[in-house]
């Protein structure tokens, strides 16, 4: 690294950072601290932008991975932090404001900070070194203009009710807390394009040495996020740290990936970590109580104001909260008040997801889930001595079995209590199973290894409620089909372009067909044609298929037909829904679904005949948190579909006010293959690329790869990173 200077350089960086330090609120004394920091920090970006960030201590390491991830995309990190500590409203308006008031129901800065202090001395270390780091990156780029965030604190990561963000409160409904706390009615509404088109969750898949090729185990790590929600990092220390994957923006740990010992894939879980109580709740006096058992206690009450934007001031709303000892009152049923308990845990949480990443093995793994502190997740994970496991979520309460727990029940009755929590041996789990493969795909836990999976009768309901969906169907049969697994057949797998949702809606659609045939408005030739093709089709997806293109928007629209038929009590899963669908809709319905489909196509393309890949599309045009997308600027087809109709790799896709094509916003985000050998060998993908800035060389250098379903290779040595540098600097310079 050149570290000449020269004096009018000198004289204007000194210039600089006179301006910087009277426009930011940082002190000289913080200013050399970080400097001093920085200097034991080395970032190595390889030749696809990759931060490899090396330092002495964990500490080192987490100052420059903060320090990168700013660099990558700083709006991302102070996003996530407006969000996690209730201050959206301040830059995003009123309509932001019941999301700050969930935010402060849950967890508040009084809390965090006590948390901060009494952290051990390691993990006080590192949330220094989170705040400095990000400090840091202010410091040296006064360019950079936060939204409001001017200083990052060291306690803001302990706001996170989880390890991760969008944790366990994220389920807790907006709309209903707007009702409660504006003591006001209004009906829910089913968001049905939610339903149709978000590939929610994640797919983990782990294969044990008895059916790999070269007898090591292997694991696929596939979340389906938002586009951009996390970045691909490698972080090395000399005190053990050696983790590779995907990082949140703003958080300090590899939430999904690998080290040199084992690797790990969480997937968003249906385990019943949460309870809603029914509050029997009355005035007494000037007070509110609620009953509990045979006496009544004080409801607790804060009143707060929450500011939001208006314009370019700020107001004021002013709430009271309540809370009893079962958590905070997030709504009502009847004359009741409701309640939610869950796991409010930050600092155990924020310990396991981060020792987790310096695990050894399966023992040392398994250790470090003791802490109880991964309430809305599963995890699939190999390792390289050749153990494969799965765990069922990991927060899990223990309660009476006699009550229905995906109900409300009764606050005030002592035998609804929470029981303390289940040991991790008690979960619903499996540990080498004699199939050789593991899945899950958010689906039940008892299809996770076809015939080895767990035995549903020997664990409590509310354990594993999840249904089966047609991702974790299509996963069973990939995996029970093949014998021998590498990481090119591993990647094949992932991308298995079956819909295995068309298996069960399709043949309705032809015999309805055939009984509606004979009417005269049902005898187009376009129409024939149509169902022609799809009596072909293969029902897997593809850009050049029409058959998808038809299949998926027929299957669209006759499920928001049947839809608005669902009792309004009634919860269906992606199965039972089908069979609703199917059996709820009338045969000329279904025919008509199809030329409305046909219509809306020609309108819109000026054939029917149009290739899915013309109508999914990938685009980035700005980098920024809320994209645009424009039908006259260049994009890339997708062949994957949404989730809901079995596509293993997932791209929810929609059209915007100014545009007939659809463009991709969620579902495949880091993709990666691992081989836990001598030696690790992996492969990865992200959405894009590296960096959120228009123009640079990583911004879309991975889109062609993503589009595809290919991977680049991951560079995890040294000496495999040492042969693809791009550039290698410390923070600062």
């Amino acid at each position: 690294m050149n570290r000449y200077r020269s004096p009018i350089l000198f004289f204007f960086a000194a210039f600089l950072s006179f301006l910087t330090t009277k426009g930011q609120p940082f002190s000289q004394a913080e200013i050399a601290r970080w400097q001093k920091q920085a200097k034991q920090v080395t970032i190595t970006r390889d030749t696809w932008g990759v931060p490899h960030i090396y330092g002495k201590t964990d500490a080192d390491v987490v100052f420059g991975l903060l320090y990168s991830q700013c660099e990558d995309d700083f709006d991302r990190v102070e996003e996530n932090y407006l969000d996690a500590i209730g201050r959206l409203a301040e830059v995003d308006g009123e309509s932001a404001l019941y999301h700050d008031l969930r935010a402060r129901l849950f967890m508040d800065t009084t809390q965090a900070l006590a948390l901060y202090k009494k952290s051990p001395v390691w993990m006080k270390s590192l949330l220094d070194a989170f705040a400095d780091g990000t400090n840091y990156y202010l410091y040296t780029h006064p360019a950079v203009t936060p939204r409001l965030l001017k200083r990052f604190q060291p306690w803001m990561p302990l706001m996170f009710s989880e390890g991760s963000i969008g944790g366990n409160i994220s389920v807790v409904s907006i709309d209903r807390l707007k009702d409660f706390y504006e003591h006001r009615k209004t009906s829910w509404i089913y968001d049905f394009d939610k339903f149709e088109r978000d590939p929610v969750g994640s797919n983990g898949f782990a294969i044990a040495p008895s059916k790999s090729a070269t007898k090591n185990p292997l694991l696929l790590i596939n979340p389906h996020t938002s586009f951009y929600f996390r970045s691909e990092v490698h972080m090395v220390s000399q005190a053990g740290l050696n983790a590779y994957g995907a990082v949140t923006w703003g958080q300090f740990f590899v939430y999904q990936g690998f080290n040199e010992n084992c690797g790990w894939m969480h997937t968003s879980s249906g385990a019943d970590s949460m309870d809603e109580y029914l509050e029997t709740v009355e005035k007494k006096g000037n007070s509110l109580v609620y009953r509990q058992g045979n006496t009544q206690q004080p409801v607790r009450t804060q009143t707060v104001r929450l500011p939001y934007k208006v314009g370019n001031g700020i107001q004021y709303k002013e709430f009271t909260l309540y809370w009893t000892h079962h958590g905070p009152v997030v709504g009502e049923k009847g004359d009741k008040w409701v309640t939610v308990s869950m796991m409010n845990t930050p600092l155990n949480a924020l310990e396991q997801s981060y020792l987790r990443t310096k695990a050894k093995g399966y023992q040392s793994f398994k250790e470090v889930m003791k802490l109880n502190g991964n309430a809305s997740n599963n995890t699939v994970f190999a390792d390289r001595d050749g153990n494969i496991a799965y765990w069922h979520g990991n927060f899990m309460p223990k309660r009476d079995p006699k009550f229905d727990w995906n109900q409300p029940v009764d606050g005030s009755n002592p035998a609804t209590e929470w029981k303390g929590l289940h040991g991790v041996d008690e979960l619903v789990q499996v540990r080498n199973p004699a199939s050789g493969w593991i899945q899950n795909c958010n689906s039940t836990p008892f299809t996770v290894s076809g015939n080895s999976s767990p035995d549903k009768a020997t664990y409590p309901t509310y354990m594993a409620p999840d249904a089966e969906n047609y991702r974790g169907i299509n996963a069973v049969r990939v995996l029970s089909q093949k014998s021998v697994f590498t990481l090119d057949t591993l990647i094949a797998a992932a991308n298995d372009p079956h819909l295995a949702a068309f298996d069960a809606l399709l043949p309705p659609l032809l015999n309805a067909y055939q009984t509606v045939a004979g009417d005269a408005a049902n005898q187009s030739s376009d129409l024939r044609e149509a169902v022609q093709l799809l009596q072909s089709w293969d029902k897997s997806y593809g850009t050049g298929s029409v058959g998808t293109a038809l299949a998926i928007l027929w299957g669209e629209k006759i499920q928001r037909l049947a839809r608005s038929r669902v009792p309004a009590d009634q919860r269906l899963d992606y199965l039972s829904f089908t069979d609703f669908t199917i059996n709820n809709t009338s045969p000329q319905e279904k025919v008509t679904a199809l030329k409305d489909v046909l219509t809306d196509l020609t309108r819109d393309f000026g054939t029917w005949k149009t290739p899915w890949g013309d109508i999914n599309r990938y685009q980035r045009l700005t980098g920024k948190i809320q994209e645009t997308f424009d039908d006259q600027q260049p994009s890339i087809a997708v062949g994957f579909t949404p989730s809901a109709w079995g596509s293993l790799a997932a791209f929810g896709a929609r059209s915007y006010p100014n545009t007939k094509k659809r463009y991709g916003y969620v579902g495949n985000s880091f993709v990666a293959v691992v081989e836990f050998g001598r030696k690790v060998k992996a492969r990865s993908v992200v959405t894009g690329g590296q960096s959120s800035k228009p123009g640079m060389k990583h911004f879309t250098d991975q889109a062609p790869l993503y589009c595809a379903g290919q991977f680049k290779d991951v560079w995890f040595y040294p000496e495999e990173v040492q042969q693809h540098i791009e550039k290698t600097y410390r923070p600062g310079e």
